[in-house]
């Protein structure tokens, strides 16, 4: 009998840094957050992340914690937690408080992803008082807001409240072996930035299942992967359409902060060659087309990284743009699932 293919089986999930527009407001793009999450639930998605980043124009998630409840008080089935939280950006008592909130009010529906690195710049990395002259306090960081989750022990003198005794599931995030390395020693599951910096993946995840050791979280490795995928009823419409996202990426590049512009029927002499280079680098992983191109792609993703699950992210200028994509990576998840339904009784 054969196997139902990877997609089939493969959780799929969603990833927003909540764009910012050019000509929009951020209270609209708040709104549009929420309608893509209110979507995404029903298309069946298992979970929707948001990204905390700082003195970004194109992203208005900054305040993560506070959006994900906007988000959960407006969905009813979905998980929604943070892709990631910062962690050395604020004391863990905070964000344990934080994360126990909403864990009280949407229970059994709040992930909580950790990151090591600032999600911004030196000048904000000081707004945020975080301590540059420090070593990497990142296990220790990680090891504290776990602590702050466990049923209090006698004479704690400090506790999360609320916060303390909650199961928010914690997920480590990362670009690189480091936080692969520490996910896999503490045996938890484990999310790679392949949406903006795919040139690790593969070693990444070798690191992770290679040190991962069982725990009371998880018995065996568990892998989420962040993925770029933009949709369209045409190869010509998601080609035009992505060209939003590569010209963010150009305005990263060059330092030049702006939010997100409309598409251009041509990039041509837009960047440099070496610009060139950098973004096609930083975007080696997305996947841009039709329906058939983006489900072969998928399948080959998925053979190639045995993901347990992908979150997926695309921002191009057009909301409902961004809801088709959506909706067409859930059609072609649809079908997978009903073929794999079928194929037993077609073998026999």
């Amino acid at each position: 009998m054969a196997q139902p293919s990877r997609l089939a089986r493969t959780p799929l999930s969603v990833l927003d840094l909540a764009p910012i527009k050019e000509g929009h407001t951020i209270a609209e793009t708040f709104r549009e957050t929420l309608d893509l999450a209110q979507h995404a639930e029903r298309w069946g998605y298992r979970r929707y992340w948001l990204a905390e980043h700082h003195n970004l124009a194109s992203v208005a998630s900054a305040a993560t914690a506070v959006l994900i409840g906007y988000v959960a008080g407006g969905t009813s089935t979905i998980r929604v937690g943070a892709g990631g939280i910062m962690l050395p950006n604020h004391a863990p008592l905070v964000i344990a408080e934080q994360f126990g909130t909403l864990e009280s009010l949407y229970p059994g529906r709040i992930d909580l992803g950790l990151g090591r690195a600032p999600g911004t710049d030196y000048p904000t990395m000081q707004a945020l008082r975080r301590d540059l002259n420090n070593h990497d306090p990142f296990p220790q960081l990680v090891a504290e807001l776990r602590e702050y989750f466990a049923i209090p022990r006698p004479g704690q003198a400090v506790r999360a409240i609320p916060g303390a005794g909650l199961d928010v599931p914690v997920w480590l995030l990362g670009s690189s072996g480091f936080s692969a390395q520490l996910a896999g020693d503490l045996g938890l599951p484990f999310a790679f930035a392949a949406h903006f910096s795919p040139v690790d993946l593969f070693s990444a995840l070798e690191i992770y299942r290679h040190f991962f050791r069982p725990s009371e979280v998880l018995k065996r490795p568990y892998v989420m992967i962040g993925l770029p995928v933009l949709a369209a009823d045409t190869n010509e419409e998601a080609q035009r359409l992505s060209t939003t996202e590569y010209l963010n990426f150009l305005r990263l590049v060059r330092g030049q902060l702006a939010p997100l512009s409309p598409p251009v029927d041509s990039l041509n002499g837009l960047a440099t060659e070496m610009e060139h280079a950098v973004i096609t680098s930083k975007r080696a992983a997305a996947i841009v087309g039709e329906s058939h191109t983006v489900r072969s792609k998928l399948e080959a993703f998925l053979e190639k990284t045995n993901a347990d699950e992908l979150i997926l992210t695309c921002s191009p200028y057009d909301h409902a743009a961004r809801l088709r994509s959506y909706e067409i990576v859930a059609q072609i998840k649809q079908a997978a699932q009903a073929e794999a339904e079928t194929a037993p009784a077609a073998i026999a």
